[in-house]
């Protein structure tokens, strides 16, 4: 068993304030194969003093520095990809084709991205007489998922050191070996000391302590919206910065006008890609009632086709099992309240699919004549769920679109001139035309309870940045 029992702390490793530790499960196995340190709040005091001791001097750099600390980062997880992705699947189920293809280039992406955005940065305009600096924010908590999880840390991490923020991470508790291991590239990349921190360890633990913290300026959350109110509850008293990307329930438009084999075929396939483990799953497909028939079809048989298998050895295009026991379960509830409130089962179902006796796998499922009242439209089920809704016309699936507390992402299928159109109309913080690919110097956040501030490009490292208005710098 793999043992990871040490923080990283100042530069260096050291061990916790009082030991306790826990176990890694491989979801694929229900077996543990990695052990942990969980930290307290007496941790996440020394993590903190060293961020703010390395504050003053690292704020000051120079630009390129910090570029090339983030280009030596992007090399560290070019050399290490293959290490880093079996950690990834072994954590959180990824299998070992999408842990390779995205899981792993998406993290990496990030360095390169925003090194290149802090190249080409002004962080300071004149306006008239008055100056305009952009600033380092200071000491940043950053708390990050299990769902992409080295994905979720480089969208912190690398806008943070470019902004010239230090920082404290707390990885999930439930993927925390990626972390560990990017900490080992950071530390042979250079990074000084003190400038990023790594305590693992839960959310009433260390989570909490991090967000509450009276030398932390600004704390960046990516998990659910339910802890999300907890993070930002904590830090409220200290009137600290939260940026938050929480949960999403997006929806899919289908126009008329679609390529119904493609839209749906791809909208399918999208929803079980990460096994349906992403804040942005185009989890409502909407489908105009008369051609539901067809598009039902054409789900049940792209469902019916995805293989669910684990580990690095997974036919390319599997989906993993769930990442751990409690989001399986809860994964399962909700399949069954779909079938409890009368939606029509197309695919899928319960239980684990026919050969797999243990991990956390799901069935490929998708669900019929939706309503948008019905639990599984409603909530954020996080597992490989699909909803078909039907609607009358396209204001009725504007409307119904945007009748959920969240507004992460949306998607639109159908003519170009319409669907942007309609895009313009979702209530959401990233809209998708036709299938296009990411863009990782694109905005990604959310409307209503999906958070608030953006990560990804240079809004996301603007997130780390104060406004000084200096009067008087020059005459007018």
């Amino acid at each position: 068993m793999k043992e990871y029992l040490q923080f990283y702390i100042n530069g260096e490793w050291v061990d916790p304030v009082e030991p306790r530790t826990m176990d890694i499960e491989n979801p694929a196995t229900e077996e543990a194969f990695a052990k942990i340190s969980i930290g307290s709040s007496a941790d996440v005091d020394k993590a903190v003093a060293a961020a703010k001791k390395a504050f003053p001097s690292f704020s000051e750099t120079s630009v390129e520095y910090r570029a090339q600390l983030l280009d030596k980062i992007t090399a560290g997880i070019q050399a290490r990809s293959g290490e880093l992705a079996e950690a990834i699947s072994s954590e959180m189920g990824a299998p070992g084709w999408l842990a390779n293809a995205a899981q792993v280039p998406a993290g990496m992406g990030h360095f390169a991205t925003t090194a290149a955005i802090l190249r080409n940065y002004e962080f300071e305009e004149m306006k008239g007489s008055t100056l305009l600096r952009k600033e380092p924010i200071g000491v940043c908590g950053f708390i990050t998922p299990w769902n992409w999880p080295l994905n979720q840390i480089a969208c912190k991490v690398a806008p943070a050191i470019a902004a010239g923020c230090t920082m404290v991470l707390k990885p999930s508790e439930i993927a925390p070996l990626d972390a560990m291991i990017l900490t080992e590239i950071m530390h042979e990349a250079g990074v000084p000391a003190g400038v990023f921190n790594l305590v693992n360890g839960d959310g009433p633990g260390v989570g909490a302590s991090l967000s509450a913290h009276p030398d932390v300026d600004m704390m960046s959350f990516t998990g659910s919206t339910r802890a999300g109110v907890l993070v930002a509850q904590a830090a409220a008293p200290t009137v600290k910065r939260v940026a938050q990307e929480l949960g999403g329930k997006s929806p899919n438009i289908v126009l008329p006008s679609a390529d119904l084999k493609t839209a749906i075929g791809g909208g399918v396939m999208h929803m079980m890609n990460n096994s349906g483990q992403s804040c942005n799953a185009p989890s409502r497909m909407f489908v105009q009632k008369d051609q539901q028939d067809e598009a039902i079809a054409i789900a049940k048989a792209t469902a019916e086709s995805v293989q669910v298998a684990g580990g690095m050895d997974a036919p390319k295009g599997a989906i993993g099992p769930i990442s751990n026991a409690n989001q399986y379960q809860k994964v399962q509830d909700l399949i069954q309240a779909g079938i409890d409130e009368g939606a029509t089962l197309v695919a899928g179902g319960t239980g684990r699919p026919d050969g797999l006796n243990q991990g956390y796998f799901a069935k490929p499922t998708v669900f019929a004549n939706v309503t948008n009242d019905m639990t599984i439209a409603r909530e954020e089920v996080f597992g490989p769920v699909l909803c078909i809704l039907p609607y009358d016309d396209v204001e009725d699936a504007i409307e119904m679109a945007n009748d959920t507390e969240y507004g992460l992402a949306g998607y639109v299928q159908g003519a170009e001139d319409e669907a942007r159109a309609v895009a313009n109309r979702i209530r959401a913080g990233q809209v998708a035309i036709n299938g296009s690919s990411p863009d990782f110097t694109a905005p990604f956040g959310g409307f209503k309870q999906s958070g608030n501030g953006r990560e990804w490009g240079e809004h996301g490292f603007e997130e780390f940045l104060e406004v000084k208005a200096v009067l008087g710098a020059a005459a007018a």
